[in-house]
């Protein structure tokens, strides 16, 4: 087995997939017998050696698996080196005494990584972020090929079968029918397909210049007015209501009613005066 497994060395998907494809395909699988004492040796002895020729043994499993999502646009190399990311997870956490194959075990963990890689990469931004919306991602998609628009029967079934509400369904198929388009138009494009780029028709009303001096404008009016409002109060109501709502430490009634040697709805009633004599100075 140790020479059959050495080629692998040398050879990664992205360099050359076929010769990748041929040399792990030429890897022989293991018994059940083989399997379980390489998984022994793992489980109960951390021999890193018997993690390696578990991996290399099932990296045939990993394409198989890959080829399936061949349709979503994105490179089948990337695909198997995340399945294979995939299968080392599985290996790692594999207990022999569960009584199954390291195969029927792995394919959960392979398929997780072929889905966040897939949904990391299938559009700029993130197309489902929910276990709900990846749920509906993959199954409504394969759901929909060579179809159009489902009609609400057709919602309401896939609804149903996936255990979410009819509008995710909905939101999920105008996600789907999406495609990602470049902020700024193409340098080759003419006036007339340039003036369709979001750059030209998407504000940003923050950076207007005009804009920024009215809210500086406004701000500056509004702390002047506020600044000559509580000069028009009284020194213990303008103490009041700067413990009760300025003061990064808070007063309490009871602590300012302990200060001015009042009670507590004495020093509530000073301050809803002083709030009611500014709010009539601002208005004004």
């Amino acid at each position: 087995m140790t020479t059959a497994l050495q080629p692998v060395y040398n050879l990664v998907p992205g360099a050359n997939l076929e010769a990748y494809v041929s040399t792990v395909n030429s890897i022989a699988l293991l018994s059940a017998e083989q399997e379980r004492e390489l998984a022994d040796r793992l489980y109960y002895e951390q021999d890193l050696d018997a993690a390696r020729q578990l991996v290399m043994s099932h990296l045939r499993f990993v394409v198989h698996i890959a080829r399936s999502y061949s349709g979503y646009g994105l490179a089948q190399s990337d695909l198997v080196q995340e399945g294979n990311v995939g299968l080392m997870k599985a290996v790692k956490r594999f207990n022999p005494e569960m009584g199954v194959r390291l195969v029927s075990f792995a394919v959960h963990w392979i398929k997780a990584e072929i889905h966040e890689f897939i949904l990391r990469n299938w559009r700029i931004v993130k197309v489902a972020t929910t276990k709900a919306q990846r749920k509906l991602f993959f199954n409504l998609r394969r759901a929909k090929k060579g179809l159009g628009w489902l009609n609400n029967t057709e919602a309401s079934a896939v609804a149903s079968d996936l255990g979410v509400e009819v509008r995710d369904v909905r939101e999920m198929e105008s996600r789907l029918s999406g495609h990602d388009m470049a902020f700024d138009a193409p340098s080759d494009a003419d006036d007339d397909s340039a003036a369709y780029a979001p750059a030209y028709y998407l504000e940003d009303h923050s950076a207007d210049p005009a804009m920024q001096l009215e809210e500086a404008d406004w701000t500056d009016n509004a702390n002047s007015n506020l600044h000559a409002a509580l000069e028009g109060l009284d020194e213990r109501s303008r103490d009041i209501l700067y413990q009760r709502w300025l003061a990064e430490e808070k007063s309490t009634l009871h602590e300012l009613a302990a200060r001015y040697q009042v009670s507590a709805e004495r020093i509530r009633q000073l301050e809803k005066n002083a709030l009611n004599k500014l709010k009539g100075q601002l208005v004004a």
